[in-house]
């Protein structure tokens, strides 16, 4: 798995300029000014989401949406496979909703993660008003426009596909359209993106090169950002008292994904998930 990482942004290249071919740039803007104003209930916040309720204490009655749960919808990985080759997007996203995910993080990435932008328009279309991530690789403007116009409320930027005016360039863009953006890190030198001021600081704990996964990264690096960052763990985390020791380390949020889309019911999973930390 060493540098699939370059290999899937070469394609992802390939498939934007593809896209762009079917809908021009130009087309593109002009059919997202078409729907702004109605895709804008789109954009809760995920900042917001992620902060709320935070200082409610380990098994507080209020809601369990302050664990900051985002729940991912995540059908297959290059590393595993299909995971849940038929998990269903009209299903899994809202049932997730439903039992105390805070914000949903939905896979569109399509070669390697069996994902679709159609994706999040059927969750949206299912009933699902919290947060939605878009989480692809973004390396072009033009992959922003697409997160707007299929009713995401952030994107993911990964600090390892961008230089930093790059990254920097994508943050203004998704702001002007209504978007937050989770940046994410993975080692320190990539904590200088910080400066940037991104909504959301992800921290992921799964090396996108190798693919080897060490959730001590979060406890690792959490000293060295900013204190007042959001922060998010990423990746690799399965066990509720890991959520309860990151809370300890200053994190608002827990992406966690295959944990729960490898069990049969997913919702059900996460709704078990959140007892064991109120517990």
């Amino acid at each position: 798995m060493a540098d699939i990482l370059d290999q899937i942004i070469a394609d992802k290249r390939i498939e934007i300029a593809l896209a762009k071919e079917r809908l021009s740039e130009a087309d593109i803007h002009k059919l997202w000014e078409s729907k702004a104003e109605e895709l804008k209930q789109y954009h809760p916040s995920l900042k917001a989401a992620l902060t709320a309720n935070k200082n409610i204490p380990l098994g507080g009655k209020e809601g369990v949406a302050g664990f900051g749960i985002i729940s991912e919808f995540k059908r297959k990985s290059p590393s595993k496979g299909w995971i849940k080759e038929e998990g269903r997007a009209d299903i899994i996203p809202l049932s997730y909703q439903q039992n105390g995910a805070a914000a949903l993080s939905i896979l569109t990435d399509e070669k390697y993660f069996g994902g679709k932008d159609e994706f999040i328009v059927t969750a949206r279309k299912s009933g699902v008003t919290i947060p939605i991530l878009y989480k692809n690789f973004v390396v072009d403007e033009y992959q922003l426009f697409q997160a707007a116009l299929c009713g995401a409320s952030a994107v993911l930027l990964i600090a390892a596909d961008l230089k930093k005016e790059e990254c920097k360039s994508l943050l203004h863009t998704a702001h002007d359209l209504g978007l937050e953006a989770l940046l994410e890190m993975h080692s320190e030198p990539e904590l200088e993106y910080v400066e940037l001021e991104p909504d959301v600081c992800g921290i992921n704990n799964r090396n996108l090169g190798s693919f080897v996964t060490d959730v001590q990264n979060s406890f690792r690096l959490a000293e060295l950002l900013p204190k007042d960052a959001v922060k998010v763990s990423e990746s690799g985390i399965s066990n509720p008292d890991t959520v309860k020791q990151l809370i300890q380390a200053g994190f608002n949020g827990f992406l966690i994904g295959e944990n729960f889309m490898k069990t049969a019911n997913p919702g059900e999973s996460l709704k078990e998930f959140i007892n064991n930390i109120n517990n």
